[in-house]
């Protein structure tokens, strides 16, 4: 569990620096409720995102934005709604993105940032 913990949060770091150097500024990562938790929320243009970042190392169980289903999306909603209650950003459209990261054995990565899943 211990490998997969921390090829998460490798994924986490790669999936901030990629929104940061196309220009959105990360508000939170990693926040948590009693409800779960957030990867990442960035703003950018007046746009509020909320960012599930998924990470694998291969294709071998489908890539990684397909682990991301209606139930999550559904879950994803409800937490940034309590996110945007406890810091009430003003003026900014919300939506919910994703960070594919993939790894592999080498070390290479490509990251992809799909906005407006939900």
């Amino acid at each position: 569990m211990q490998k997969k913990d921390a090829l998460g949060r490798y994924g986490e770091e790669l999936a901030t620096r990629h929104l940061m150097t196309h220009g959105w500024q990360v508000l939170d990562r990693n926040w948590r409720c009693a409800a779960g938790e957030l990867d990442i929320v960035a703003e950018r243009a007046g746009v509020l995102a909320v960012c599930e970042v998924k990470t694998r190392r291969s294709l071998r169980y489908g890539s990684p934005l397909e682990a991301v289903t209606p139930a999550k999306v559904g879950r994803l909603r409800r937490l940034a709604g309590l996110w945007c209650a406890e810091h009430r950003p003003r003026g900014a459209v919300l939506r919910i993105d994703v960070v594919s990261v993939l790894v592999d054995d080498a070390g290479l990565t490509q990251v992809q940032h799909v906005e407006g899943v939900a």
